[in-house]
């Protein structure tokens, strides 16, 4: 039997590269001298896609050269990369890793809260630049008498709070609307979330519907003493109004691990020494990561061994099941 052509735009990890190989007749598109020419002659024969955030944004202009084009598998449970609604018009599945990432991301978060806080990475640079000798590292901040306001309550959400009851702090959350299950109190706008809490976590999808939530004045509504925590999209936040923010002491400090051009990080932020900033590590541990890839693998072999995709995105999840 044939294998289904796959396309697979950036490199993954060698696990991910191999599984699919053993299935497909894989094509590498960072591997093409002539990218162009290439999706000219080989297109039309792709049947599937894997693709993650190394590749960029995966639009139609791409998809109008894959006409056969069934599946994309996206590296990431963030699918912002990929234009959703134009696959979805196309009748191509796209699918996403959810789920096995939402305990690493919220483990990160956490850390990244208290790192902010007490400075930690500052009082590791303190020590190994031999400046304890000379005298004690300065008093931090801290997280008692804080309350936290969480932006996005969906899985990842929830369990960055479920972690966060173990400090005992009050929590609430913003969303477009309350849900039922959940205890925390719900604020109907950020402007009222963020007036209300001086540590505010942002966990919301990518994409133009939140692109700049976070803005000037919603930064001055945080407050002087306020930390942003920053570990969903670097599009939420107006970088811009952010870098000004901090520069102008409208709020205290930030802990980030994402931004607006990645791998960019503005040399403003970098010579602040009041943040934290982190290289987009949020699901970044081995296990986790390799945990992504088989969910990768298992969206494509589904699909073409079985006729469904474990994990469709919510645009086409219409679109799971072949007919």
């Amino acid at each position: 039997m044939t294998k289904p052509a796959l396309l697979i735009t950036a490199p993954m990890m060698d696990g991910v590269l191999r599984a699919l190989d053993a299935e497909f007749s894989v094509h590498r598109l960072w591997e093409q001298a002539d990218r162009e020419e290439f999706l000219a002659r080989t297109g039309p024969d792709i049947r599937g896609l894997a693709t993650n955030t190394l590749f960029g944004r995966l639009d139609e202009a791409l998809l109008a050269q894959l006409p056969n084009l069934e599946i994309i598998a996206n590296f990431g449970v963030g699918y912002d990369n990929v234009d959703a609604e134009a696959a979805a018009a196309r009748r191509v599945v796209v699918t996403n890793t959810p789920h096995v990432l939402d305990e690493e991301v919220a483990d990160l978060t956490i850390g990244l809260v208290l790192a902010t806080l007490r400075q930690i990475p500052q009082a590791d640079h303190y020590l190994r630049a031999g400046r304890w000798e000379r005298g004690p590292f300065p008093l931090s901040g801290t997280l008692r008498g804080r309350r936290v306001g969480i932006l996005g309550l969906g899985n990842i959400g929830k369990a960055v709070a479920r972690r966060l009851e173990g400090f005992g702090v009050p929590i609430a959350y913003h969303g477009r609307s309350p849900q039922p299950d959940v205890a925390y109190p719900w604020h109907p706008t950020l402007i009222g979330l963020a007036s209300w809490c001086d540590v505010l976590i942002i966990v919301v999808p990518g994409g133009a519907a939140t692109r700049h939530l976070v803005d000037a004045p919603v930064l001055e509504a945080l407050g002087r003493e306020g930390v942003l925590i920053n570990i969903a999209r670097g599009s939420v936040v107006d970088e811009a109004a952010l870098i000004a923010a901090l520069r102008e002491g409208v709020i205290q400090s930030a802990g980030l691990d994402v931004y607006e051009e990645e791998p960019h990080v503005p040399a403003d932020l970098i010579a602040m020494p009041n943040l934290v900033l982190l290289p987009h590590v949020g699901s970044g541990s081995l296990h986790t990561r390799e945990a992504m890839g088989r969910l990768v693998v298992d969206n494509l072999i589904g699909w073409f061994r079985d006729g469904a995709a474990l994990t469709p995105v919510r645009e086409t999840a219409h679109l799971g099941h072949k007919c």
